[in-house]
């Protein structure tokens, strides 16, 4: 199956979901679990998709991308924890047993000569369907039969002219589950409050009508004919693709086209992955060049101070509708009197109608203190290729600094008590030297911290106005 393929079928309404046309199953989609550049190639990668623990390998026999259950038949051990062995196949930490990319064990160094216990089905790991479509690294959950008739979630427009498209893409394992974060992404009303001084300002609060154009088990489009800013960047389209897939389109004058893309996949009760993707058509070939030379790392931090704006009132929001009665009570729960909620209210009939919670038997686990809700380490940083690399580039200036600071103080008494006349201007480069070096450590530190933890306070509310 081709990506032009995969694009013509996510157009129209989907058969995601299963066969059943009253009932909507979670387990018969194609999920993103992570972008490609940030993948390693040379290890294992370990995911948990829909509470099932995986593991991601390169496959260098087929160069392709290969998802296991994380789980070695012989005695159970995380083959996430293993390694890929010289002869490419994945090798099981715990005895040596190793598989290819079909899954088919390979070898039981254990066994003796001329031993077939390999060939034994009950030898062999349970492998899920993966493709590479737009940087992202799908897997399905599924039934295996079913993977090929099953549209994987993309958006056909970036297929179009992808030379003028630019691109910004971010990701972080969030602390509610991907119907929560469905619901957040698809209320644009939100933005000037709860993003106030980060992507919104409350001066732009409008009345805002929205509409629904289709609707089906696939699941929806709308329209806000006014559009955001009180309508000074012209009409957005929303498009929402069950069960975790959601964009924004808007076109203006003033900046082009901008899409806000949006992927919600499902670790486990209470937790997802979102990915997601700004692609930017702008009028102006300026605002392009300055977006290529931000570095992916920077643009993180920044995307990260955005999604704590709502984290931790979204972690308990859902817990409280839980306590009210989930779903089927949300017309209790909410009070929804107004068009702004009328996204809300079809992604609640939407999963009321085709039974589709995600976790209907499992219920939330208490909720975190602040210090976990605002985790970027263990969420994002020690996932991300560009944000790791950072992290430990800003690690070792911080200790060339601290070498080079502590050399120049030196050198400076010794120029100080070993000499009756040392030059001045000497003294006074070695003298500022010193405090610009403690500065500039300071500032890294700094910086450093903002790969392991969020602010407290959300800028909306760093000030009284």
């Amino acid at each position: 199956m081709t990506t032009n393929d995969l694009l013509s079928s996510s157009c129209t309404p989907s058969t995601a979901g299963g066969n059943n046309p009253e009932i909507f199953d979670w387990q018969e989609v194609w999920y993103p679990v992570h972008y490609i550049e940030d993948l390693d190639k040379s290890k294992p990668n370990s995911f948990t998709l829909l509470e099932k623990d995986i593991v991601l390998w390169w496959d260098g026999k087929n160069h392709q991308w290969r998802a296991f259950e994380d789980q070695c038949p012989h005695r159970l051990a995380s083959l996430s924890e293993g390694r890929i062995n010289e002869s490419g196949c994945l090798e099981c930490p715990y005895h040596g047993w190793a598989f290819s990319g079909q899954g088919n064990c390979e070898v039981i160094p254990q066994q003796s000569s001329g031993g077939t216990a390999e060939k034994s089905l009950r030898a062999s790991v349970q492998s899920l369907p993966t493709k590479v479509a737009q940087g992202l690294l799908f897997v399905y959950a599924g039934t295996a039969e079913n993977a090929d008739q099953t549209p994987i979630p993309l958006v056909d427009v970036l297929e179009e002219n992808t030379d003028k498209w630019v691109c910004l893409n971010t990701f972080r394992d969030l602390p509610y589950d991907a119907l929560t974060l469905m619901e957040n992404v698809l209320d644009s009303s939100h933005i000037p409050y709860t993003h106030h001084k980060s992507v919104g300002n409350r001066a732009n609060v409008s009345p805002v009508e929205l509409q629904i154009t289709e609707s089906g088990k696939w699941g929806f489009k709308g329209v806000w004919e006014e559009g955001p800013r009180k309508g000074t960047l012209g009409q957005q389209e929303t498009t929402f693709i069950a069960p975790g897939m959601m964009w924004h389109d808007l076109t203006s004058k003033q900046f082009g086209r901008t899409l806000t893309v949006v992927y919600a996949t499902p670790i486990r009760k209470g937790e997802c992955r979102l990915f997601a993707r700004f692609p930017f058509q702008f009028s102006s070939p300026i605002p392009r060049f300055f977006i290529q030379l931000t570095p992916r790392w920077y643009s993180h931090l920044g995307q990260n101070r955005v999604l704590e704006d709502d984290q931790i009132f979204l972690h308990h929001q859902e817990r409280y509708l839980e306590q009210k009665g989930g779903n089927p009570k949300v017309a209790k729960a909410f009070y929804l009197p107004t068009k702004a909620d009328l996204f809300v209210f079809q992604l609640h009939t939407w999963i009321y109608q085709y039974q589709a919670q995600v976790f209907p038997d499992k219920s939330l686990n208490p909720a975190l203190p602040k210090e976990k809700l605002l985790d970027r380490y263990h969420s994002h940083t020690k996932h991300c290729s560009s944000c790791r690399s950072a992290l430990k580039n800003i690690k070792r200036i911080k200790i060339g600094l601290a070498i080079a600071i502590s050399f120049i103080w030196s050198l400076t008494m010794i120029l100080f008590l070993g000499f009756s006349n040392p030059s001045i201007w000497l003294m006074i480069v070695l003298t500022l030297t010193v405090p610009l070096g403690v500065i500039s450590w300071l500032a890294l530190s700094n910086l450093e911290k903002q790969f392991y933890q969020g602010q407290e306070i959300p800028p909306r509310n760093l000030h009284s106005n």
